[in-house]
This record gives C-alpha cells, structure tokens and sequence, in this order.
C-alpha cells in the first residue's frame, strides 16, 4: 500500500458561501463558526474540547456526510429513534483518497443502546462477537465492537467511546485501534480521555471559545490537568471541599 491510499478521509470543508447566517444553530458555536477546514491524520485524529463546544457535533455532521447513520453503525444501518441531529452536514465538504476503504463504522456512545437494540431484533449478533450486547455491560459491548465488527482496512468514526470504558479499558481500546491502524484504518475520534489521547500518531484539534487549533498532547487540558490532579490529589481535593 502506498503513502497515498491513506487518509481515506483527507480534509472536511465547511462551504462558507451556502451559509445563510452563523447567528443560528450550529453555526453560532465558536468552534464551527470559524471553521475553514480541518486535514486528517493518516492513521488517527482526535477532537477535544468542553462539553458544548461543537466536537460532538462536527464528528457527527462528518459521520453523516460520509455515508453513515446518525444514530451510529455502518453505512447499512437505516433505523431511526429520533431525528435530532443538525443540517451541518449538508455543508461539509469531504476530500477523499481515490481510494475507498473497505469497512466503516460510526461508534457514538449516546445512541449505542438504540444500536445493540436493533441487532438484537434482527438477529445480527455474529459480527459482534455473537453474544447479545444487552447481555453484556457498556463496556463490554463497546469492547466486542471494537475488537470483533471492526475488520481493518476502515474508516472509524467515534463520538466518546470512552463513557463506557474504564481507565484498563481504554488502555485496551488504545491496544485494538492501533491493531486497526496497522490494519491500514483511519480513526476519527471525539474524547475526553487523556489516555486515548496518548496515542502517539495522531492530530490532536483542540475545540475552543477561539475556534479549532492543533495541539500537543501535553498541552491539552486533558493531560495538564489530569496530571496536576493525581500529583497533588490530596490538596486538590482539600480545595474542592472547601469551594
């Protein structure tokens, strides 16, 4: 494989000029409002950023942009709990690789139930390691699509899939993505998770109040404080109980 196959998803750009105002949802939030465009790592690019500065949002609008359900699975999985996702993207313009991967998977913590809900009535458990995953934890069930439905050769989209994970979890979840990666995937992840974010061969994009800017790992928030906090735990907590 060459140098070239991969990004399979190069670059997003937000068509500026189709925009009627960016005084309405969603692009009134900073981060969207001003974007130009965003170019992907080959093997995995993350977004972070508080809760409400438009990470979810973006991730989910190139999810959609891209073929895939709102509500998270394959580019085969049509159902539909609630229409709540924004117009985005209908703006969004992706640059492909000439070349297209082989698998593709939109992984989103908030409508997974709806997910392992509809497999279970179809009956389409084999490729989830054949074990119902109402009949498993969360984290259970976000592992067994990680390690058994994803096959390689893909473009993975995730919205936070370290909600159902624990910290040993997620070191696993790191472990399977660059499995994946070696597998020629590409990840495109949304997280709050300093160990995810550890992965060393990626993009980090910083979602703020400013826009959206690249980042170090260690100079993300992240890091800084999760660092600052397990250093100087007891004094951190003294603060905290006293505020």
């Amino acid at each position: 494989m060459s140098f070239t196959d991969r990004p399979y998803l190069r670059e997003i750009q937000l068509k500026r000029d189709n925009i009627d105002s960016f005084e309405v949802y969603p692009f009134n939030i900073p981060a969207i409002r001003e974007l130009d465009y965003i170019e992907f790592h080959a093997d995995v690019t993350f977004f972070v950023g508080e809760n409400g500065a438009g990470k979810s949002t973006l991730i989910e609008a190139i999810a959609v942009a891209m073929g895939f359900n709102a509500e998270g699975g394959t580019k085969q999985s049509t159902f539909t709990t609630n229409k709540t996702h924004s117009s985005l993207y209908e703006y969004l313009k992706p640059i492909k690789s000439f070349k297209h991967p082989r698998d593709g998977y939109f992984l989103r913590a908030e409508s997974f139930y709806n997910l392992a809900t509809l497999m279970d009535e179809v009956g389409y458990l084999s490729s989830y390691g054949g074990k119902s995953l109402h009949q498993q934890s969360h984290g259970e069930s976000f592992m067994a699509t990680l390690v058994n439905k994803l096959r390689g050769d893909g473009l993975y989209i995730m919205d936070e899939p370290e909600a159902a994970l624990s910290p040993a979890r997620q070191m696993a979840a790191v472990s399977a993505i660059h499995q994946l990666v070696e597998e020629n995937s590409q990840f495109i992840i949304a997280t709050h998770s300093p160990i995810l974010l550890a992965y060393p061969r990626a993009k980090i994009y910083q979602f703020s109040q400013t826009g959206i800017s690249e980042v170090k790992y260690e100079d993300t928030e992240h890091y800084t404080i999760t660092k600052d906090f397990l250093n100087h735990h007891e004094q951190m907590m003294k603060v905290l109980m006293e505020e």
